[in-house]
């Protein structure tokens, strides 16, 4: 990964020894944090775009009048993820 410009962040003193008495072998605080970052970036366009598909789900529902019962939409992801964990399980 390339980094265009350093990026200077201010942290608590024990916060940054902390952090520091946890690098793994060969990471340094820079690349801890650089690595976070990106962590922290893919988790909010995750959220944002989960959001977004719920809300357009919930105007097509309003459109169309088609709404699914709870207990249905259960049922149907219990169903899935039992396949799913039984093919697993077979590998």
């Amino acid at each position: 990964m390339q980094f265009a410009s350093p990026l200077s962040l201010r942290v608590d003193p024990e916060l940054r020894r902390a952090a520091e008495a946890l690098l793994r072998e060969g990471e340094s605080l820079s690349s801890l944090m650089g690595q976070a970052l990106c962590d922290h970036v893919s988790r909010q366009q995750f959220q944002r775009e989960f959001v977004i598909r719920g809300l357009a789900s919930r105007d097509e529902a309003r459109r169309t009048g088609e709404y699914f019962d709870a207990g249905s939409v259960y049922a149907e992801l219990r169903g899935m993820l039992a396949t799913s964990s039984s093919g697993k399980a077979k590998q």
